[in-house]
């Protein structure tokens, strides 16, 4: 009897071990599972924000792509006027020295030193022009060639610029937070050193803090006003949304993190309800594109609005607010200096073929003075022609009659000249004597 009792006591503590043993490994499963599944969603985190990065990357390669390819074009452009206008100055060089050759052997066989002066002074103003325009197309070349050397360059700067801004933006998180005069200096502090290493150059290609007023009277001051080639310009204002991405940083209970983040939300959807209730694109003055740029200063904190809300840039584009952060609106900046130099180029291409055919003008001017001067050579040497011929043809020509007093014994202070006399014709009927 009491073996079977111990048996049985010792299948029932048996029993009651295993279950309790099964217990303790579901329990650690479940922890076991909720960490594999915690550290998978921080993978899948990872994992997109490294996707985004790649698609900055890859946007950014095709816009440099495209600005070598523009740069590219000019450069063959610029060369060709280049080859062009050399052509050109070689051409009416030769032509030049050949119609002058002509003219001089036909015409006459020396210039008094009158006329080379005057010729010089013809002369000497169309070599400076060439030489000017010569200059003026090299220099646009070597600049052009010099812009395209630092282009890559700028593109390595706009990298180390991101990650330098993203730096002092954590370093000046806790100096600014609860101050939102300061986070408000402090974001178009950051405006305008993006704007500075743009290479856009202030009140010319943008303006700070301009005053101005809508249709009710209103002032409005844009933090910045960017101009477009064709007068067409963009509104860029910088909000900071700070507190609550330093709230999420710093915090280390999840729940703290989700509260943290929808308040971040919140403040971005705030900003972008405030910029587009200004409607700075309804002022008359402003002639504004569509749109208004909403510059977001802390890369960080744009890109975690972005991840937890992939429909924000969306909505903040239906309300016509484009979201930019430090690195691509440092881009888009890039690509508007882009286009001004460019516009430049076009520019001086322009005024070197306005100059160019003004050239040409006066050019084929001087070439119908030059045959002016050589019709009236010709009309000289012919109206020479004409007096020889009443001088010394037909019958009582005063030269004819001159040398037949001197015939007569005429003494004359001075004979008359050899080659001169040469042209008298004799008269036979009045110089042979009568039979």
């Amino acid at each position: 009897m009491d073996i079977f009792l111990f048996a049985a006591g010792l299948i029932v503590g048996g029993l009651a071990a295993w279950f309790i043993f099964r217990l303790i490994q579901k329990e650690k499963l479940s922890v076991f599972s909720e960490k594999s599944r915690f550290l998978e969603d921080a993978l899948s985190q990872e994992q997109r924000k490294t996707a985004e990065k790649d698609t900055q990357l890859l946007d950014l390669q095709a816009k440099y792509s495209a600005a070598v390819a523009d740069l590219r074009n000019m450069q063959e452009q610029l060369a060709r006027q280049k080859s062009e206008l050399e052509e050109v100055q070689k051409r009416f060089s030769v032509e030049f020295e050949n119609l002058a050759n002509r003219i001089l052997e036909e015409k006459t066989k020396t210039f008094t030193e009158q006329n080379r002066t005057q010729l010089e002074n013809l002369l000497n103003p169309l070599s400076e022009k060439i030489r000017e325009f010569r200059d003026q197309v090299e220099k646009a070349y070597g600049t052009e060639r010099e812009q395209r050397f630092h282009l890559g360059k700028e593109i390595e700067r706009l990298v180390q610029m991101n990650q330098q801004l993203s730096d002092e933006a954590r370093s000046l998180t806790r100096a600014l937070k609860g101050d939102t005069k300061a986070q408000g200096n402090w974001g178009e502090v950051i405006l305008e050193k993006l704007l500075e290493n743009s290479g856009l150059t202030r009140n010319r290609e943008y303006t700070v803090q301009e005053r101005m007023a809508d249709e009710e009277g209103s002032t409005l001051i844009p933090d910045v006003i960017v101009r477009y080639p064709g007068g067409r310009n963009v509104v860029i204002d910088s909000k900071v949304s700070l507190v609550a991405y330093e709230k999420f940083v710093a915090a280390e209970e999840e729940e703290s993190r989700q509260q943290a983040i929808k308040e971040h939300l919140d403040s971005v959807r705030k900003h972008i309800l405030e910029l587009s209730r200004k409607d700075y694109q309804s002022l008359y003055q402003l002639n504004s594109l569509d749109f208004v740029m909403m510059f977001m200063p802390v890369e960080p904190g744009y890109h975690l609005a972005l991840q937890q809300d992939p429909e924000l840039w969306q909505y903040a584009y239906q309300k016509r607010v484009l979201l930019m952060s430090p690195t691509n609106l440092l881009a888009a900046l890039k690509l508007i200096e882009s286009m001004w130099r460019i516009e430049y180029q076009n520019r001086n291409a322009q005024e070197i073929a306005r100059q160019s055919s003004d050239l040409l003008d006066k050019f084929n001017g001087f070439l119908e003075d030059l045959k002016d001067i050589g019709k009236k050579i010709d009309d000289a040497h012919h109206a020479w022609e004409e007096s020889m011929k009443k001088l010394s043809t037909g019958k009582g020509s005063l030269l004819n009659r001159a040398l037949k007093i001197q015939q007569l014994g005429a003494r004359p202070k001075k004979e008359i000249p050899r080659e001169i006399a040469g042209f008298s014709i004799p008269e036979n009927d009045e110089n042979e004597p009568n039979n």
